[in-house]
């Protein structure tokens, strides 16, 4: 079964992620674009560097010039962004990244994007599950990737240079020059390793980096940005006397970071600074979105900046489709995914490295003084937030019990309301909350919360998991 998640389908690979499977979901999707009118297409693929991505991405194209599409190839492994710039540059239907972003490495997957460079959305993403189950492996047709390539139904190329013009464009180089920052980087065995250091060095920084070889097995670790896969970019950061640590997940498309004394600053607080600098800095004008299981500091701060914010489910298509329809200045989520107007309607970790470095340049302040500014003016709400593993079987009981039966714990705190839309959220009177849903991309189920108070917060984990017996 191939069943599209919050970022696109992930599978263990040789379990679901097989070549059989990637010739299907690919048949799927040509069949959906003839529908659709956009027989004969530009469609870009590109890959990442994890265990057997290059194949796949081969196998993929195998099947979209079978079917008479034109694959325009990213010829060596590549940052996500640069796949949505390009399906936006040239004006493609749709797009796929093979790769399963931060998932461990026994994972691969496949992200579709559409029109614009935005990420598939649920109808369409179901769209393509309902024509892959008309498919038998037998009815996928396809070329052989050589044969094809020589026959010039394949396109290979690089176009990564457009790509980091448009950043470089976007951004305040000359002010970033000037600051003479040093920054410490760890691609974490990543696609950024190359673009964001030429990047950066382009804009006269001083590189310090760590983990930037090629390894499938990611150094043993997850390829997520977090405070405990970063502590040896924290380190980094003290030794060399960095003035920030920038750090991007597998596939380039989120980003971690770790000021000047060698702290973790959470997503929660990045998005929230570089919104506060766009408005109050910048001078922009607009709206900012956020999904549900993201600090509620961004609301403060864009009510005190005269703006609303705009709360959706997890899953980077619905901040994409938010963003599109109130022309929001920033999106984001709290796992370090981030958009900015004006440039890919997707996450890009690599485009909100280069604003977070010009925000520092620009504003002559570290992180944490930046960030005082603001809960100087807002306050600091409190954050706390679990993972644990699930079994289908566990997975399904407690479905039952939070979706079904509709249960949840005796908080000891006024209700406010709460909602089943995506997971169980739960808002409080005093505009605390907590949320329980089991997440799209991973076996787990994930809990967030967020108070005033530490132990507020902390209170509505433990009065979850009670109740859930985890």
């Amino acid at each position: 079964m191939i069943k599209f998640g919050t970022g696109g389908w992930r599978a263990i690979i040789a379990d679901g992620f097989t070549k059989e499977n990637i010739r299907l979901l690919t048949a799927g999707l040509c069949a959906l674009m003839e529908k659709e009118g956009h027989a004969g297409a530009e469609i870009c693929v590109g890959y990442d560097r994890r265990f057997l991505s290059k194949e796949s991405a081969h196998w993929a194209c195998e099947v979209l010039a079978g079917y008479g599409f034109r694959p325009y190839v990213i010829n060596r492994s590549s940052p996500t962004p640069l796949i949505m710039f390009t399906v936006k540059r040239r004006n493609m239907p749709y797009g796929l990244a093979v790769t399963a972003s931060h998932n461990p490495a026994i994972y691969n997957g496949i992200k579709v994007f559409t029109e614009g460079g935005r990420d598939a959305d649920a109808e369409v993403t179901r769209r393509i599950e309902a024509e892959i189950e008309k498919l038998s492996p037998a009815d996928v047709k396809s070329i052989d990737y050589d044969d094809a390539l020589v026959r010039g139904k394949i396109v290979e190329d690089y176009p990564m240079n457009e790509y980091l013009d448009s950043i470089l464009s976007a951004v305040n180089v000359e002010a970033i020059k000037k600051a003479s920052l040093r920054i410490g980087f760890d691609p974490m065995y990543g696609v950024s390793w190359s673009s964001l250091s030429m990047l950066l060095t382009t804009c006269r920084c001083d590189l310090e980096v760590i983990h930037d070889r090629h390894d499938t097995l990611f150094g043993g670790k997850l390829p997520a940005p977090n405070v405990d896969t970063l502590k040896p970019l924290a380190a980094l950061v003290l030794d060399r006397h960095c003035d920030l640590g920038i750090a991007t997940d597998g596939d380039a498309d989120r980003l971690g970071v770790i000021d000047n004394e060698g702290q973790f600053i959470h997503p929660n607080k990045l998005l929230v600074l570089l919104y506060y600098y766009l408005v109050k800095y910048r001078g922009w004008e607009g709206p900012c979105v956020r999904n549900n299981s993201t600090s509620c500091l961004l609301d403060r701060v864009a009510a005190g900046l005269g703006q609303k914010c705009y709360e959706v489910p997890v899953g980077f298509k619905w901040v994409s489709a938010k963003m599109s329809e109130t022309g929001a200045i920033i999106g984001g989520e709290s796992s370090g995914g981030m958009a900015v107007r004006g440039h890919i309607s997707g996450k890009d970790g690599i485009y909100a490295a280069a604003l977070l470095v010009e925000m520092l340049a620009v504003t002559g302040k570290s992180v944490s003084e930046l960030f005082a500014e603001i809960t100087g003016q807002y306050g600091n709400p409190r954050w706390a937030e679990a993972d644990f593993r699930m079994t289908p079987e566990r997975k399904a009981e407690l479905q039952k019990l939070l979706f079904i039966e509709k249960k949840t714990p005796a908080f000891g705190a006024a209700i406010d309301h709460v909602s089943l839309a995506d997971g169980c959220k739960v808002y409080f009177a005093d505009g605390s909350w907590v949320i329980c849903r089991f997440s799209g991309t991973e076996p787990l189920l994930r809990m967030a919360a967020e108070a005033d108070e530490q132990a507020a917060a902390d209170g509505y984990i433990k009065a979850f998991r009670d109740m859930l017996d985890l």
